[in-house]
Order: C-alpha cells, then structure tokens, then sequence
C-alpha cells in the first residue's frame, strides 16, 4: 500500500513537468501531486506506520549497578562491587495486542488520508465545472452577438431598400449612434439628416422645402397607405430605432463578456490554488463538455459505499483498533515476568583471621583447621553469578477493569457513528439520485426548447426581412434562445458535479484512482 502512494506521487511530480493539456485527469493529478493537505495527510500515514514497531517492541533492560566506598568483609573475600541486570517480559499475547491496535491505527490514518483526496478531487471537480459553465456563458454571448451582428446587417438592408435615401454606410458606425429622435421624424447630421428631412419628402406638399412639421406628417402619411412609395416610407421610418436597439443589445452582451472574462481570471486563480500553483497560471477550459456518463445502481453503489467509503473505514478501524485495545487492556491483569542475573564483584583477602573475628592463637585449634581448609578450597576471592526470576503482582486491579470498559464504551460509540455516518451517505446517495433524474430531464426539456425557438427566430427573422414582424419579437425569441443554451450547460455541469459527489461517495481504495 505504502509503495502505492509513492509511486502516486512520483507519477504526479513527473506530469508536473508536462506541458499543459485540455485534460480534466490532468489536472487532477497536479492537485494530488501538488496540495499541501493530501501530503500533510499522508505524512501522517507514515508517521502511524512509525508506531507499530514502537508497540511490538519490549521494555529496555534493566541494569543496576552498586559499589562499595568501603569493600564489604564476607568469608571468602571482600565484596567491592554489584551489578544486576534484568529483563521484564510482559504476559503472552500482549504485544501482539499492541501492534494490532497500532496497525488498524495506521489504516485509520490512510483511510483519512483518503478522504482528504477524495475530498480535493471533489473541489476540483466542482471548480473546474464553474469554469466550464462560465466558458459557456462567454461562448452563448459571442454567438449572439454573431446572431445580432447578422440581424443587425440584415436590418441595415431593409432600412436602406425601404426608404432609399440612407444607405448602409450611412447608418452603421457613428451615423447611427448619432441619430436622434424628435416628434416622429428622424434628424441625422450630414446628408443622411437632409435627405430624411428634405429630399425623401419632396413628393408632399409641404409649406417649406427644408422641413416638415409634425402635424404635416401626421396629415401626410394617412393618404399613402394605399401606395407602395407609401409602405417604402413606413419601412424605412421603423429601420432606424430598430438598428439602434440591435447595436444597444449588442453593447450590452460585450459589457456581459467582459464581465465574465473578469469572473473567469478569479475563478481560475481559485483553481490554481487548489492545484497549489500560482494563481496567474493559465488553465485551459474546452469551449463544450457533455454528460459525465454513469449508471446509477443503489444496490451495487451502496454495497460498493459500504466496503469503500474511506469515512466508514476510518470508523471501522477505528472500532477494530479499540477491540485490540481491550484485548490488550485484559492481558496486562496478569502479572510480568522478569529474567536477570546479579554479579558480585569479590576481592582476595590476604588476613583469613579478619573474616572469623579470631585471634591466631584461637585459630590454632579445629577451628582455625576448618577455616584454613575453607580457604585452601579456592574459593577467596572469587566472583559470584546469581540468577534472578522476578515476577510483578497485579494486585490492584481496578485499573485494568477501568481500560477494559473504557475500550468497550469506545467501541460501542465507534459503532453507533458508524451507522449514523452510513444512514447519512445513503440519504445522500438518494438525494443525489434525484439530482441526476433532475438534471436530465432539464437536459431533455431546454434541447427541446432551444431547438423550437431556433426554428421559431429563423421563421421571425425571415417575417422580420420581409417586413411583417417587427424588431421586437425577433430579440424575444432570440433571449429566450440564449436563455435555453445557458440553462442546458448549467444542467449538465450539475449533472457532472453530482457524479463527481456520488463518486466521491464510492471512493476507490486505488490509491491510482
């Protein structure tokens, strides 16, 4: 396992140096080679494999050691000096206990270091799903200005068909920003403005040829409704608002493009830093996605949850390492065994009468024979080797039973959180299962929609050309377009943010995923 998760991080310090790619996967990996959090997650991983050989291993040895300012007179020497060494062992099975508990502590540790992944890999993918929903936006506002610069030409068209005294130079750029409207007639500076005031009303009497008044308008335009020169003027007195209300739409999505473009920098500079890069780093966002695809199955995805779910297996062996801990709390009741030896260094002594508290005459009869025969038997000042057996008394044993409960009340809470934390990812899971179904079917219903008003602004744009639908119709339907190919992509990123959180549920005990 632990080779597993080096070879992760080499795979990913090697792919930090590849160019970068249109690759979701990629920058995934950065994020696993490169976040402060997963590493100070794994760390600590290695850092509780660290304890397992700390719980097998024994107590250290025991050596004491005495000397004697003053040798110690004994019969056959003088003592100088002493030294015991002893080892303490513990009862059968409680080291083993020991390690188990540091063991399931340490795959507690990797399941956290898990879900610290899984959880980063959410993050991205939920930032790298903004980023593509503003990378939609931006893509729906340059098409519609497509779509207005287009309804825009064709209007300078009609315009210019319908009264034939503006051309279509003459009303594109800072003619047509430069109109105003005042009465009903149209002022235009330059030729443009005479020939609307002047030479395109000459055919009516009018009291002056320089001007006509409102009211003469008002009078004049009832007597031409049965006259194509007529409608040619009623076509061409409607073109101009309409395309100053093009080029106001068209105003208004490029200060919305700009907008996003703005969004867009401080979004990515969320995603660099979450891939721990500078935050000026580019990052490239496709201009489409589709549907993440996925079978949802309850019954495999919440057996798969149960086995995989680093946080249920966190709390598993969290559970399992107290149970050993209970074990272990059970077996040190029974008393410690120890093995030692003791040394005693003994010097030679030269004067025997001084070890019996004799004279010499009272050393000439048996007794001094049997002393003299005792120090004739070598045995002045030789060392003695004494083994040691010591053995430890449990006798208070309130203590033991105290750890014993402890870890049994810790167990039983291990537990009950993990049927909570289980009860709690399957309303999840079903919640998110409503998610998908949601999304789908919006999926389903705005490509209808969207495919309907496209025929529908084809057909308006056609009646608009041809002079039976007027401007307004035409931008309603052509909103209500864009309006459906925003909420579409907003659809199917939601769609592809919950299969990322339901996958994040399952996890993977590939350390690779």
């Amino acid at each position: 396992m632990k080779r597993l998760v080096i070879l992760l991080f080499a795979v990913c310090a090697v792919a930090s140096v590849v160019p970068a790619q249109d690759s979701l996967n990629y920058y995934l990996e950065t994020a696993a080679g490169n976040s402060p959090s997963v590493m100070a997650a794994f760390h600590g991983y290695e850092a509780a494999l660290q304890r397992i050989p700390q719980a097998g291993a024994y107590e250290d040895p025991r050596l004491d050691m005495g000397v004697f300012l003053k040798p110690m007179d004994i019969i056959d020497g003088r003592q100088v000096a002493q030294f015991q060494l002893m080892q303490m062992f513990p009862w059968f099975g409680v080291k083993k206990a020991a390690q188990t508990e540091a063991q399931r502590m340490a795959k507690m540790s990797f399941e956290q270091f898990r879900e610290t992944r899984d959880n980063l890999f959410l993050d991205v993918y939920r930032q790298w799903y903004v980023l593509n929903r503003l990378q939609q936006r931006l893509k729906n506002n340059r098409e519609n200005i497509e779509l207005l610069k287009q309804l825009e030409t064709l209007a300078l068209r009609r315009f210019s068909s319908g009264g034939g005294a503006v051309s279509g130079s003459a009303v594109s750029g800072s003619a047509v920003s430069g109109a105003a409207v005042s009465g009903g007639s149209y002022a235009m500076p330059g030729d443009a403005g005479n020939a609307l005031a002047g030479g395109g009303m000459s055919g009516m009497n009018t009291g002056k040829s320089g001007a006509m008044p409102s009211q003469s308008t008002a009078n004049a335009m009832p007597s031409m409704n049965g006259s194509s020169g007529g409608m040619a003027m009623a076509s061409s007195s409607g073109g101009l608002p309409e395309i100053l209300r093009i080029q106001l739409e068209i105003a208004e999505l490029e200060n919305s493009s700009e907008s996003i473009l703005s969004e867009m920098t401080a979004e990515k500079a969320r995603f660099n830093a979450l891939l721990n890069c500078p935050a000026k780093n580019e990052v490239i966002v496709p201009d489409t996605f589709v549907l993440t695809p996925y079978v949802f199955d309850i019954d495999m995805a919440m057996q798969l949850i149960a086995e995989q779910n680093p946080l249920l297996g966190m709390i598993r062996e969290e559970s399992l390492a107290y149970e050993a801990k209970e074990e272990m709390s059970r077996k040190m009741g029974y008393p410690m065994f120890g093995i030692g030896l003791q040394y005693m260094l003994i010097a030679k002594r030269s004067d025997p009468s001084a070890a019996t508290g004799m004279t010499d005459s009272e050393m000439s009869g048996g007794a001094g024979n049997a002393v003299s025969s005792g120090m004739s038997g070598g045995m002045n000042g030789k060392d003695m080797l004494m083994p040691m057996l010591s053995v430890s008394i449990p006798l208070f044993r309130g203590k033991y039973r105290a750890a014993r409960k402890e870890a049994q009340f810790q167990q039983k809470a291990a537990q009950a959180r993990y049927k909570e934390t289980l009860n709690n990812l399957e309303a999840g899971f079903y919640r998110a299962g409503y998610e998908l179904d949601d999304a789908k079917r919006k999926i389903t219903l705005y490509r209808k929609q969207a495919a309907l008003a496209r025929t529908t602004y084809d057909l308006l744009v056609q009646e608009f050309v041809s002079g039976k639908s007027d401007l307004s119709a035409v931008i309603q339907v052509q909103r209500q377009l864009s309006d459906y190919r925003l909420k579409e992509s907003e659809a199917i990123a939601d769609y592809n943010t919950t299969v990322a959180t339901i996958q994040k549920m399952i996890s993977s005990k590939n350390v690779e995923q």
